[in-house]
């Protein structure tokens, strides 16, 4: 039913200038699908070109480059603070336990932004760079596309105790990592969707090595995982052996974005605790999201999607706030 409003056509008119600001300018996050429209139109190409390049000799930098997204929003929102270098001013989130030794493609992304500077200078910041390099790195090993909210800048430090304190660990128990998600502005489906990147990639044995011996000190493995599963694991990681031995988060199809995470989790194959955890804590609402997306490929997918674009919703620098970097590793005049 239509209302006839009596409002003076000056205040009507401020009324609908508010409302279109509110439109453009989401209180969420100052973030547009169209940013680099006009300024950078090829920014999307150059993305996904440098990343297949990279693909020619390292079938893990999909994995890789999708994870430097996950580990840049979790720490002050997705502002390009992890990959700043150390400094005389700055204490890199490089260094920070979550990171140190196992966050890689820093490289990738330095090659894209030569690319990016190339065609477009001063114009992309790096922090869209990892939010872009995110949603092909997902596309081209198989997975959903969607469209990337773009206008972050670039942050001028880092916070390394907060990415030792903000970012999941494998050690998580299910309570932990929902705090986590939840100190972020995301959700309980939110959690079990992201959680599905783990669908490829690496993790080294000191991620999950106690889980095979001595679990939460119990002199024994997790009783969650397979039996089978254990075996293999503790042959690839024997006891007092090389931390750093690297195995598959997904056995099944190991480079490939689809749900088969979902269902190892179901077989007591999720490799880290904070991957099992979704599926084997008794009664968590967790465990009817894992169903769902075990068996519905298209649910997990499309979930997928809009739980990327909530994460790179996460406190964004928008506007005039921090910078857009001509390097990534530093900040400009450094």
């Amino acid at each position: 039913m239509m209302v006839r409003s009596h409002a003076p056509s000056s205040l009507m008119g401020i009324a609908v200038f508010a409302a279109l600001l509110f439109l453009l300018h989401p209180s969420s996050a100052q973030l547009s699908s169209n940013f680099y429209a006009t300024s950078c139109p090829n920014v999307s190409n150059i993305v996904q070109t440098v990343i297949q390049q990279a693909l020619q000799s390292d079938p893990r930098i999909t994995a890789s480059l999708l994870r430097l997204h996950f580990h840049d929003c979790f720490v002050d929102g997705c502002d390009g603070s992890l990959l700043l270098d150390n400094s005389a001013t700055i204490t890199s989130e490089k260094d920070a336990a979550p990171n140190t030794n196992s966050t890689r493609g820093f490289d990738v992304v330095d090659n894209i932004k030569s690319a990016i500077e190339s065609s477009c200078p001063g114009t992309v910041s790096c922090a869209d760079i990892l939010a872009l390099g995110a949603q092909a790195s997902v596309v081209l090993s198989g997975g959903p596309s969607w469209t990337v909210l773009s206008g972050r800048r670039d942050s001028l430090t880092a916070n390394q105790a907060g990415a030792n304190t903000s970012i999941p660990s494998p050690f998580d128990s299910l309570a932990n990592l929902t705090s986590k998600f939840a100190a972020v502005g995301l959700d309980t489906n939110d959690l079990v969707t992201l959680s599905g990147a783990h669908t490829f990639g690496r993790a080294q044995c000191r991620t999950f090595s106690p889980r095979l011996y001595n679990f939460n000190a119990s002199g024994s493995p997790d009783p969650t995982i397979s039996p089978s599963y254990l075996t293999t694991l503790q042959q690839l990681c024997p006891q007092n052996g090389s931390g750093s031995v690297l195995a598959n988060l997904d056995p099944t199809t190991v480079n490939t974005f689809d749900n088969n995470y979902y269902a190892n989790l179901q077989n007591n194959q999720g490799l880290l605790q904070s991957d099992q955890e979704l599926f084997s804590t008794s009664g968590a609402a967790t465990i009817s999201i894992v169903n769902s997306f075990s068996g519905n490929q298209s649910a997990f997918f499309q979930s997928f999607a809009q739980s990327m674009i909530n994460m790179g919703n996460i406190s964004p620098l928008t506007g005039s706030s921090g910078e857009i970097r001509s390097n990534c590793k530093k900040v400009n005049g450094s």
